[in-house]
């Protein structure tokens, strides 16, 4: 008997739901413009469980802080030989991040890369886990920095190729110097004492480059080759520029999928607040009253006395359509009575809105200023 009557209840229930009447088709005046394929594709999406879930985890796998514990990166082991390099693995650990020692070309680098998850969860963007472009940082010592320096300006032309990197290198390079500023001043004055007066002009060596040349050749690998070097002064500084590059790569698929959305800021599907018009016209006078309250200083007296007199947008069209003057058509609304609450004084809606609402139906002006008070 339970079961039966457990299958009699919900054969009921089913019952009442076939029994309920379906509501007509509705549209819906509102600022964004969804309807359409995208919502329905939107729709489709949120019938689907699988596509709910794959939705679910798309934002969680895209966030920051979650990409930021899949980005790894990889510190050749020269660099460890430098007492200084403790600093940056203590900032890499601290980051959060994953890093591996492992031997990087060239040497004494560091380069970074994207962990993928095992199994690569299929709801993930593809972006996400495709192969990017590398970025790497190339650390020197100011004399390598210096004789490189030399060479660039010897060299003639954008094709001079580089004097720290080789062919095969990634396009998105960097180059670091730390001590440079220090290394020139101490090196000032054997500098001064191997120019002689009256000597003719030649190619810098690496013992007279000093700033002048080393701007030059900043100049010349940001332009010609796209590097950028960063001069600091002490590990703590290279440090903290690793740091803040390792959380802009964690931070760029987020991004990227973020302007990939042609305006983000819409909302996919109906907008909540906006007022259901069906196909027979109940709602329409409704939504008119909404539009006009929307105008400054208008209560919702006044509103009924347009909505009362000009039911639609369209009636008050062709009625300021039939007037002959400009003065008509600006006064249109004027005169109609506002009703008012026992003992208050009748009123009408005035020159002001009846301007404002002609100037808003007719006017080709994007810029047009309605509202003379504001």
């Amino acid at each position: 008997m339970a079961p039966a009557g457990h299958g009699s209840a919900a054969g009921s229930r089913r019952g009442r739901g076939r029994s309920r009447p379906r509501r007509p088709p509705t549209w819906e005046i509102s600022d964004s413009d969804t309807e359409g394929p995208a919502s329905a594709e939107a729709a489709e999406k949120a019938r689907d469980p699988a596509a709910e879930r794959g939705a679910a985890a798309e934002p969680r796998l895209l966030g920051p802080e979650q990409a930021l514990r899949r980005l790894a990166v990889l510190v050749d082991p020269a660099i460890l030989e430098d007492a200084g390099a403790d600093v940056l693995m203590e900032a890499l650990e601290a980051l959060g991040c994953e890093h591996r020692i492992e031997p990087q070309r060239p040497a004494r680098s560091l380069q970074w890369g994207r962990v993928r998850p095992d199994p690569c969860p299929c709801s993930a963007l593809p972006q996400l886990w495709a192969a990017e472009e590398q970025e790497l940082l190339l650390l020197l010592e100011p004399q390598e920095f210096l004789h490189g320096v030399a060479q660039l300006i010897q060299g003639s032309g954008p094709a001079c190729p580089l004097p720290w990197f080789p062919p095969e290198v990634p396009s998105h390079r960097h180059l670091a110097v730390i001590g440079l500023d220090a290394y020139l001043w101490s090196r000032q004055p054997i500098t001064r004492g191997t120019q002689q007066l009256g000597s003719p002009e030649v190619a810098p060596a690496e013992g007279t480059v000093g700033w002048p040349e080393v701007e030059e050749a900043l100049v010349r690998l940001q332009l010609w080759a796209n590097v950028d070097v960063l001069l600091v002064a002490s590990w703590q500084e290279l440090s903290q520029h690793v740091c803040a590059v390792t959380k802009a790569l964690a931070q760029r698929p987020f991004k990227q999928s973020q302007e990939s959305q042609a305006f983000s800021f819409c909302t996919a599907g109906r907008w909540a607040a906006g007022k259901p018009v069906t196909r027979d016209g109940a709602g329409l006078r409704r939504a008119w009253w909404r539009q006009i309250r929307q105008f400054n200083r208008v209560s919702p007296a006044v509103a009924d006395a347009v909505v009362t007199a000009f039911p639609s947008p369209r009636l008050l069209q062709q009625a300021l359509e039939a007037c002959s003057t400009e003065q008509e058509r600006r006064g249109l609304l004027a005169d109609l009575p506002v009703k008012a609450s026992d003992g208050v004084r009748p009123r009408r809606v005035g020159p002001d809105l009846s301007r404002r609402v002609y100037l808003f139906l007719t006017t080709t002006n994007p810029n047009l200023l309605l509202d003379l008070g504001s």
